[in-house]
Order: C-alpha cells, then sequence, then structure tokens
C-alpha cells in the first residue's frame, strides 16, 4: 500500500494504475519456481534413488506383530453412526463461538436465534436418543 503523500506527488494517471495485473508477475514467478522446484526434486530422487526391492522389503508390516487373520472383517455399524454423530454434534457446537464474541452486538434478537439453535441443537439429540442410535445393546 502506497501512502497517500507519495499518491498525492504522481501523476494522476499513475495513481490510478498502482493496482495492475503486472504487480503480480513476481508472486506467479516465484509460485512457478516453487513447483517447478518440487516436480525436479521429486523426479531427480525418483530417478537416482537407490531401488533394492526384496521380499522382505515389500511385506507388509505393523508395528513388528506378525500378520494374523484377515483385515477385511466388518466392523459394527455403530462405531460408524457414533462417530458420525460426534462430527455432527462436534461440528454443531463450533458456531456458538461466534456468537459468544459478538454477544452485545447481537443483543436480544441473537440471544433468541441462538436459543432456536439450542432448541434445534436438542431436538436432533432427542431424536437420535429415542431411535435409540446411542444404545449399545442389540
Amino acid at each position: 500500500m502506497i501512502p497517500y503523500f507519495l499518491l498525492q506527488s504522481l501523476p494522476v494517471s499513475s495513481a490510478t494504475d498502482v493496482n495492475n495485473s503486472f504487480n503480480y508477475f513476481p508472486i506467479a514467478l516465484q509460485l512457478l519456481f516453487a513447483v517447478g522446484f518440487v516436480v525436479v526434486m521429486m523426479g531427480v530422487t525418483h530417478w537416482l534413488g537407490p531401488k533394492r526391492p526384496t521380499a522382505e522389503k515389500l511385506d507388509n508390516f505393523e508395528s513388528g506383530i506378525e500378520i494374523s487373520g484377515n483385515a477385511r472383517q466388518p466392523l459394527a455399524v455403530k462405531y460408524f453412526l457414533v462417530a458420525i454423530l460426534f462430527v455432527l454434534f462436534d461440528v454443531e457446537v463450533i458456531f456458538f463461538y461466534p456468537y459468544a464474541v459478538n454477544f452485545r452486538e447481537l443483543g436480544w434478537e441473537g440471544f433468541m436465534a441462538v436459543l432456536a439453535f439450542v432448541g434445534f441443537f436438542l431436538a436432533g439429540f432427542y431424536y437420535i436418543i429415542k431411535k435409540g442410535a446411542l444404545k449399545w445393546e442389540d
């Protein structure tokens, strides 16, 4: 940003052309060099790196524990359901932060909106409890 006293000394045509597309050329050039550097380095390391595949290196490694059984066993849907519900209600709680920051400016109208939000929140929680989504016994 150019200080105001410098803008006064510039001719009118150059003061309006301060923010043209050519000013972004150095940023584009730096971005181009950064991407090119990453691509070249990855290519060179892949091309020059050692390649000695052995049966032991290609075998699956699970923290030093010998492999036993099939990893494709089905899991209960309850685990996924609880995880999705946790994410859903956790993300809803994030919406309380903007209200907490601006509660004085929002006044009673904002308070009523937050009460409606909490009402919908509790209605959804009541619904999943009544559906038995959090019961582990079958």
